[in-house]
């Protein structure tokens, strides 16, 4: 959880302009997690592909700046050995931003 919620934060803040949000929340058998900013956003046509490796939708940021691309595919491939989705969305109707919804099974509550 350690590692999707870090590359899911450090995305959000490199691209935000002003503002970054985390929330969870119980949503029956699962745990819902968001990351919101007001950055740019993903186009739609783009949404699965930036969760292929070595995905870049900005070819003019320099390397260091803007990451290998692996972030959210490393992202989706924990969350779906966890046994839950990640998808994106528009951060809401009125303003621009992305939001990264994570879908993950609660644990039994005798789970060390």
């Amino acid at each position: 959880m350690h590692r999707i919620l870090t590359n899911l934060v450090e995305n959000a803040v490199r691209h935000a302009r002003t503002r970054v949000v985390l929330a969870a929340a119980p949503e029956g058998a699962y745990h819902l997690v968001t990351v919101t900013d007001d950055g740019p956003g993903v186009p739609v046509a783009d949404r699965d592909r930036v969760f292929d490796r070595f995905t870049r939708l900005d070819d003019a940021r320099a390397r260091d700046a803007g990451g290998a691309g692996l972030g959210l595919s490393i992202v989706r491939e924990l969350v779906r050995r966890a046994g839950g989705t990640v998808t994106l969305a528009d951060a809401n109707a009125d303003d621009p931003g992305l939001r990264v919804s994570l879908r993950l099974p609660t644990l039994p509550p005798d789970t060390p």
